[in-house]
């Protein structure tokens, strides 16, 4: 019975997990385009402790919660070991992904983000910037 009881509760965990991914029930049909992941790594040329928790505050100010956002995070880097592969010229990263290129499009010229980009920029030594479709996930 115990094990009954078990094989049950994993059921209804994969279940579960099967319908919250993307938010939409199992066999429906996926949208026309993937999603547009925007990644954005911030070297600054003040990189102090009080600098970097002051661009990620106008990260969270700014650029959180536009239209068409999927997921949005921002942060410094992490104090990660060393490794050959890991590259650590940066202080804050910001990633955020849009569910269809047109909401991707209208963040970039959104007010808000170019009141950020005129309050921010003075303290960027490098901006890289890195969009890629993402593979296996579509708009909702």
């Amino acid at each position: 019975m115990r094990a009954i009881r078990g094989g049950v509760l994993v059921l209804a965990a994969v279940a579960a997990g099967v319908l919250a991914v993307g938010d939409r029930p199992t066999g429906a049909a996926p949208a026309s385009e993937p999603m547009i992941g925007h990644m954005v790594y911030f070297t600054l040329t003040d990189n102090s402790p009080a600098k970097v928790r002051e661009l990620v505050g106008a990260c969270e100010k700014y650029l959180a919660k536009h239209p068409g956002e999927a997921y949005f995070a921002t942060g410094p880097r992490a104090k990660t070991p060393d490794r050959d592969v890991v590259v650590k010229d940066w202080d804050v990263a910001l990633h955020i992904v849009f569910k269809t290129t047109a909401d991707y499009e209208r963040y970039a010229d959104a007010p808000r983000h170019k009141q950020f980009i005129d309050e921010q920029k003075a303290n960027w030594k490098q901006v890289r910037v890195f969009d890629s479709e993402l593979a296996g996930s579509q708009g909702q």
